[in-house]
């Protein structure tokens, strides 16, 4: 089984920064790419940044490019997500997503984690 676990969410005024964390853990081959997206109430999963694991490839959405910047581990299996100049509609709910190989495994396949709450507002 593999899980991924986010960290670093919470409240900050307008203009602030939070640096949000993922940690992939359980029967891990390899990690292909390791993403972040987020979701507002009332709407849909949205695309924010992507890394893969050799760092080579990195995305992000255009409402987040020079604010936000993705940065990965692989020793530690953790990706990051460092986020700058945070507006109010910046404020959803911060998901991990992975594509990772199990041990034992040919496949790749898709996990997720439970999510962190960023709220931006004065």
């Amino acid at each position: 089984q593999v899980q991924l676990v986010e960290s670093g969410g919470g409240l900050v005024q307008p203009g602030g920064s939070l640096r949000l964390s993922c940690v992939a853990s359980g029967s891990i081959f390899s990690i292909r790419h390791m993403d972040w997206y987020r979701q507002a109430p009332g709407k849909a999963r949205d695309f924010v940044a992507s890394i893969t694991s050799d760092s080579n490839t990195i995305m992000y959405a255009d409402s987040v490019k020079g604010r936000f910047a993705i940065s990965g581990d692989n020793a530690k299996n953790t990706v990051y997500l460092q986020m700058n100049s945070l507006k109010p509609e910046d404020t959803a709910v911060y998901y991990c997503n992975a594509a990772i190989v199990e041990t034992g495994s040919i496949l790749i396949r898709s996990y997720w984690g439970q999510g962190t709450q960023v709220t931006v507002s004065s």
